[in-house]
């Protein structure tokens, strides 16, 4: 059941919106219709089509509740007309980029009348099929504030009556922006999932590698659009090799690259290539840039960390935050040494970041600083909800006691 609302709530939930133009009644029916499957497929089992089951269900439930809010009013007539009385509708193909519920409903969420981190979290809420405490991490935020900004920013759309529509190209740039965060973040929740019992959720990763193909098509000319998918792809090509045979992360040194995706590293190391012949870069080109230097390595020890730190250089001088510096600092201490990059790492303000713990962890260990790594390690562990992830740091901190006793 949990795989099929990852796998299938975000595109109904698209579709609903549509056709009742109510992103409430939306989620609302979708969850409704989850419940209703819970009971249902335990008894009978999974059907043939359960995402076509989940959208008739769905789309009945609000249609019932239409019809108790009013008599055959003209919102009733309107959602009738528009919903299809069998499921086989549901298989229609969309009609192209335009066409495609997912990304008229990005678009939406993305509108200049939203705040930009509201654009954001309400995509991944309907899109990614995120829950509100997952967004509230990505966020660093608590969780009743990123509740607020979620229910904030469906009545915006209500009461400005923000269109559901891919907007016209003129309109385009303006929310171009906050719609690469979105898919930006899908994907990093999918290829490191914040809580659960997997380190990866392929279809979160599949679903924006997926958007980015279809933006890719609706702005073929806009080079930052093909910067994030150069750099979903790149990174996607690894996802095989990410996790080890106990589950646990595979840190990028040690992973198997004769497992990663060859072929779409080629398609990413064309893109990138193809960008820089265009010579005008942008956060997203700078970093598909960084992992197509990963991706050209052999090996780890034939990776050119010093092209590694002159892209990172680029990247905070033109995105100056200190997530990009923490990366820098990672480069840093791979040309000039773990203490170099401990330096860089001392005046950053990411105590609630837990990949800023962990990776002040390796370099403490690499120096042999065992009690400060542990504790590294064990601050990184109170910020870890992931399962794999905390095996991960828990070998590491249990390795780390061994030595020390």
């Amino acid at each position: 059941m949990e795989a099929v609302f990852r796998r299938e709530s975000g595109s109904v939930t698209a579709t609903l919106i549509r056709q009742f133009r109510s992103i409430d009644l939306a989620e609302e029916s979708v969850q409704d219709a989850f419940a209703i499957a819970l009971a249902h497929w335990a008894r009978d089992g999974l059907p043939p089509n359960p995402g076509g089951w989940i959208t008739t269900t769905a789309r009945n439930r609000a249609l019932n509740v239409v019809r108790r809010e009013s008599t055959r009013s003209e919102r009733e007539t309107d959602a009738m007309r528009m919903s299809p009385p069998t499921e086989e509708r549901d298989e229609e193909p969309d009609e192209g980029p335009m066409g495609d519920d997912r990304l008229r409903l990005i678009f939406t969420c993305c509108h200049p009348a939203l705040a930009p981190t509201a654009r954001i979290a309400l995509t991944l809420r309907l899109l990614g099929g995120m829950q509100t405490p997952q967004i509230a991490r990505a966020f660093l935020v608590p969780e009743p504030t990123m509740a607020q900004r979620l229910v904030r920013a469906k009545r915006k759309i209500a009461a400005n009556n923000i269109p559901y529509r891919v907007p016209e190209h003129a309109e385009l740039p303006a929310r171009l922006r906050s719609v690469l965060t979105v898919l930006y973040l899908i994907f990093n929740e999918g290829y490191a999932a914040a809580d659960g019992e997997a380190l990866v959720r392929r279809e979160l990763c599949e679903e924006a590698v997926r958007l980015a193909r279809l933006l890719a098509q609706l702005m073929p000319d806009e080079p930052e659009v093909l910067g994030l998918l150069a750099l979903l792809l790149l990174i996607d090509a690894r996802r095989p090799a990410r996790t080890r045979p106990d589950g646990m992360p595979a840190l990028l040194a040690e992973q198997d690259r004769g497992r990663w995706d060859r072929a779409l590293i080629e398609e990413g190391l064309a893109l990138v290539r193809r960008l820089l012949q265009r010579g005008e870069p942008g956060p997203f080109q700078i970093q598909a840039a960084i992992n197509a230097v990963h991706a050209s390595a052999a090996s780890p020890a034939e990776t050119d960390w010093t092209a590694i730190r002159a892209l990172y250089d680029q990247l905070l001088a033109l995105a100056p935050n200190p997530i990009v510096a923490m990366n820098r600092a990672i480069a840093i201490a791979e040309t000039s040494g773990p203490e170099a990059g401990l330096a860089e790492l001392a005046d950053l303000d990411l105590a609630d970041y837990q990949p800023y713990h962990s990776t002040r962890a390796e370099l403490l260990r690499r120096l042999d600083r065992r009690g400060e790594a542990a504790a590294a390690y064990t601050a990184a562990l109170e910020l870890t909800r992931n399962a794999p992830e905390r095996a991960f740091l828990q070998a590491r901190l249990r390795a780390l006691r061994d030595q020390q006793a």
